[in-house]
């Protein structure tokens, strides 16, 4: 004890009871709102967005992260302070009897009970038993918020010891404080219109999964009761930011390690990630450095906030301290250690002090709002990617190969659905219409609007147009397949209330394939008396699909299928004196019929290199790569992977790589049915492949962390994994999921 003279030390029997009870008097010495929140899910976006809806004017005290625990509550609470005006505290449990020691230490005033879910379920008889162990922690609050509409809580509260008012909110009942009147989904974001003490407002929050909505709505019943007005929660909410629940580690460039905290910026919280990077091993014996942005939140002098915060950081170790805004660089002085100051982000990378550190552990810690990401971005090192790398040279040879079977007058129609069948619409599109294509086609009008806001100018055709597209298709261009007369109908009333007129469509016949369109036999009259007596459409085009010009063994009815189509189109074009493209030949229709080629064709996987005729690669125009992150020495005995399912047969070596199903690497693929290529040899994957993860078997080659692997590509066709899992390559190309990032070269 003589290392601490001045330190005072308590001998108790039970460490977790005396930080409790010391917790819950510290508590006691504050009358200010106190927010309690629990439930199965969504206790941490409930806090961080109550945070982010309140601290504009409010001081507000929170758990840092998910500090829900029983170690973790006590260490929350201890955060409050004189400057403290509201606090926000989660509390999770994951057996019986816990809640009792995490409801006197929180002592919530309003209670928050997000939704009743599986978590933990394993250590409670039923889910009834598991939320009225949940709802102790209100037992003295004086407002509960909960979901009117989850029977199953609304029966646990009934039966609780809650003795407050009731603040339920319900979608389905008027007879509650909070009902929401309606929800409204958009492209990217949900409207609320609600009815709170008798009069109607609305706001949106910029998410639209149903976990949002529940969350974002719990919030708003605080904020009401809180006494905020509906104009100013409506400002806020639609600027809520995702929730980002752990601190990043990633290794950065010059032998840096990157401590990623752009989130939040309150001193709590920063001083939970200094003590984050001091423990970690990797710290000691390097420089550390903070690169620190202006802390936005309400209360207090910024001397006195900045002075508290220098000393802060000294006392954690920082060795060079880089801060970012106008406060901290007006404050500058105020920082003995080796530091610099800019007033922006933009300044600080156009500095060039991010390129100068090296062998240094660096915690980025930021409000959102400084954009902080990039500079993680920036400093990050480069070399655990998984990218799909797209060579838009092959693109242009595989639109040639196909040129090459047509006449010079034949129009051509390019498919780019799906984003481009994975490689990414814009840059293909880019490429199609810089080489004169005729047409691009997508599916839903959202993907031709991506491409007209990208500077597409080129023809667009729609080909599973929503009757809710209808405006989006005029004022965009964006031309219509139209494929039933209840389509058509409601596609020519919209039209004429809109003022349009001659609007472009192009006219599905169905001579085979049975998916959609006009029968060419039956509905030929009808649909030509139809389109004569109107004149807001007018066909652009007529079309249909041919079913096996993939296989010779369908050449017959082939053949059916193309009388049929001209038979049906013939009497469409006679009804009109301008020309009606018809177009019937797909990719392997292309090659295989030249003579049925007629106005124009469809090009569709042949561009993206497969000819689907022969399953053959034609040029090969993407590759998935990524990189091996660590490797491990396995003796035969054990396994690997979920389910002990990649099992041994020798001493292996044993590598992971940073990909999964999440990123489009088919889960069929596990357990040896399919390899990847490491320096150019076969490595199989070896178990069940993760989520964000595979494991492949390296024992024959020679390689290290940090080499490449090939999921496919040149030397690996996308047909090798298809034929593997009994598919075809357009799933596998579609597959690849948005967040692996596309690289685009011309060789």
């Amino acid at each position: 004890m003589t290392s601490c003279p001045d330190a005072n030390f308590l001998q108790v029997v039970s460490p977790l009871k005396a930080l409790q009870r010391l917790a819950e008097r510290h508590r006691e010495a504050f009358d200010i709102p106190v927010v309690g929140i629990t439930g199965s899910n969504g206790k941490t976006v409930v806090k961080e967005w109550l945070y982010q809806l309140l601290s504009p004017e409010k001081n507000v005290t929170r758990s840092p992260r998910s500090y829900n625990s029983q170690i973790g509550v006590p260490l929350s609470v201890w955060n409050l302070d004189e400057r403290s005006e509201v606090g926000l505290f989660e509390a999770g449990i994951s057996e019986p009897g816990e809640m009792e020691a995490l409801q006197s230490v929180i002592q919530p005033t309003i209670g928050v009970f997000t939704c009743l879910g599986d978590a933990h379920q394993e250590n409670f008889t039923s889910y009834e038993q598991k939320c009225l162990e949940k709802l102790k922690l209100f037992k003295d609050a004086k407002v509960l918020v909960y979901d009117m509409d989850d029977a199953r809580v609304v029966g646990c509260v009934n039966r609780s010891a809650f003795k407050g008012e009731y603040f339920a909110w319900s979608r389905q009942r008027r007879d509650v404080p909070l009902y929401i009147a309606s929800v409204e989904k958009r492209e990217a974001e949900t409207v609320v219109s609600y009815i709170y003490k008798g009069k109607e407002a609305a706001c949106s929050i910029p998410f639209i999964d149903e976990a949002s909505l529940a969350n974002s709505v719990s919030c708003l019943a605080v904020c009401l009761h809180l006494g905020m007005s509906p104009e100013t929660i409506a400002a806020r909410m639609a600027v809520l930011e995702p929730v980002a629940m752990r601190l990043e580690v990633k290794e950065g460039r010059s032998g840096c390690t990157l401590i990623n905290d752009s989130y939040n910026s309150d001193y709590n919280s920063l001083d939970i990630a200094l003590d984050f990077m001091n423990r970690r091993p990797d710290c000691a014996g390097r420089k550390r450095t903070l690169i620190l942005s202006d802390i936005e939140q309400a209360g207090g002098a910024p001397e006195d906030l900045y002075g508290r915060v220098a000393r802060l950081v000294a006392m954690r170790g920082v060795e060079k301290f880089i801060g970012v805004g106008p406060c901290l660089s007006a404050v500058q002085g105020l920082f003995g250690m080796e530091a610099c100051f800019y007033r922006s982000t933009d300044e600080l990378l156009g500095s060039g002090v991010l390129d100068m550190l090296h062998d240094e552990v660096i915690l980025i810690k930021g409000a959102r709002s400084f954009r902080f990401d990039v500079l993680t971005e920036h400093l990050a090192l480069k070399v655990h990617e998984t990218t799909l790398e797209v060579n838009l040279n092959a693109v242009v040879d595989n639109l040639n190969y196909y040129r090459s079977f047509m006449k010079p007058e034949t129009k051509m129609v390019c498919m780019v659905k799906a984003s481009a069948y994975g490689a990414g619409a814009v840059e293909i599109a880019k490429t199609l219409q810089d080489h004169q294509v005729d047409y691009l086609a997508v599916a839903v009008a959202d993907e031709g609007v991506d491409l007209r806001k990208a500077g597409i100018t080129a023809n667009i055709m729609i080909m599973n147009p929503e009757m809710s597209s209808f405006p989006t298709l005029f004022e965009y261009d964006l031309e219509p397949e139209v494929y039933s007369f209840r389509l058509l109908e409601a596609l020519i009333h919209e039209a004429e209330k809109e003022g349009v007129t001659h609007f472009p469509i192009h006219v599905k016949l169905d001579t085979g394939m049975h998916r959609l369109g006009f029968d060419p036999e039956k509905d030929m009259p009808l649909l030509v008396e139809r389109l004569k007596r109107q004149s807001a459409v007018i066909p652009r085009s007529v079309f249909s699909h041919f079913v096996g010009s993939d296989s010779d063994d369908f050449d017959a009815f082939s053949a059916r299928q193309y009388e049929l189509f001209l038979k049906g189109s013939a009497q469409l074009q006679q009804a009109y004196s301008h020309k009606i493209l018809r177009h019937i030949c797909n990719s392997a229709g292309i090659e295989h019929f030249p003579d049925r080629h007629l106005e124009m064709v469809r090009l569709g996987l042949g561009l993206y290199g497969i000819n689907s005729r022969n399953n053959e690669i034609l040029h090969n125009i993407s590759t998935l790569k990524t990189t091996i992150l660590q490797i491990h020495e396995v003796p035969k005995e054990d396994t690997v992977g979920y389910s002990r399912k990649g099992r041994l047969t020798r001493d292996s070596r044993i590598a992971a790589l940073p990909i999964g199903y999440a990123d489009g690497l088919d889960r069929k693929l596990g357990c040896g049915r399919a390899y990847c290529l490491v320096n150019g040899r076969r490595a199989p994957y070896v178990g069940n492949i993760c989520m964000d993860v595979c494991m492949i078997d390296v024992t024959d080659i020679d390689c290290r962390e940090g080499d490449t692997a090939i999921i496919f590509g040149d030397d690996l066709p996308v047909t090798v994994l298809s034929d593997a899992v009994g598919t075809i390559p357009y799933e596998i190309l579609t597959g690849v999921s948005a967040r692996v990032k596309r690289v685009y070269y011309q060789d």
